[in-house]
């Protein structure tokens, strides 16, 4: 037996001095996860995330590796690595669909684009992607618990992307390119009623059809601003 033990250590010795990986044996996932709330608890978020992504790794049929994932995602959320931690929950929807943090990790997601969102003069692409995100959320799951928080980011976001959209419609308006203000105020107007862009995009379109020298179309949208929102600053605006 001696010699058996020996030899199993010489050669493992020579395949350490060969060159040839060494192969570690695996940690306890109790001992991992230990770890990685350490870690987690001391805000060193990367060290955490990389535990929790070796107890998923090294244990991937175990009961917690969902859990390890949904941990590993938010470690790298709350590290601002919106990259590792959408990864992550990429990983996660493929291997546990129906799983009970499904609505979480969603959301998550969602808020992984939403932190991305950059100033309203700039078209990242973000704001666009966190939207769907929220939406398919609220989608399916309704009565989720990050429903509601879903909906009032999905509000957010449509302003924001409707005050893209009249930014841009400013700018056209300032350098006389009315058939592109026209185009970009009656996207506004049609698909984001519920902004408060809303008022002023039926002003500006007012103010663009009466300077191409059609009256009828700009009456009927001052007509449509005075009967949607009688009190409205721009309502007031109308001459």
């Amino acid at each position: 037996m001696k010699k058996i033990v020996l030899l199993f250590g010489l050669c493992g010795l020579l395949t350490a001095c060969g060159g040839g990986e060494e192969i570690k044996p695996e940690r306890p996932l109790e001992d991992i996860y230990q770890e990685a709330y350490q870690e987690f608890n001391k805000k060193h978020y990367e060290e955490a995330a990389e535990l929790f992504q070796t107890a998923e790794a090294q244990y991937p049929a175990s009961p917690w590796a969902a859990d390890a994932l949904v941990m590993m995602a938010y470690s790298r959320y709350v590290d601002k690595d919106f990259s590792g931690a959408i990864l992550a929950i990429d990983r996660y929807m493929r291997f546990h669909p129906g799983h009970k943090d499904v609505p979480y990790m969603m959301y998550l997601r969602g808020m992984c684009y939403y932190r991305q969102v950059s100033d309203v003069r700039r078209d990242p692409g973000m704001s666009a992607y966190a939207l769907q995100q929220f939406q398919q959320l609220v989608d399916r799951f309704p009565h989720s618990e990050y429903a509601k928080n879903a909906e009032n980011k999905i509000l957010i976001l449509k302003n924001y992307i409707a005050g893209k959209v009249m930014y841009a419609a400013r700018t056209d308006m300032q350098n006389e390119n009315w058939p592109s203000a026209i185009t970009r105020l009656q996207s506004v107007v049609a698909t984001a009623q519920e902004t408060v862009m809303t008022p002023e995009a039926m002003f500006r379109l007012t103010e663009c059809y009466t300077a191409i020298g059609l009256s009828e179309q700009a009456n009927g949208f001052a007509d449509m601003l005075r009967k949607n929102f009688p009190d409205n600053k721009w309502t007031k605006r109308l001459k």
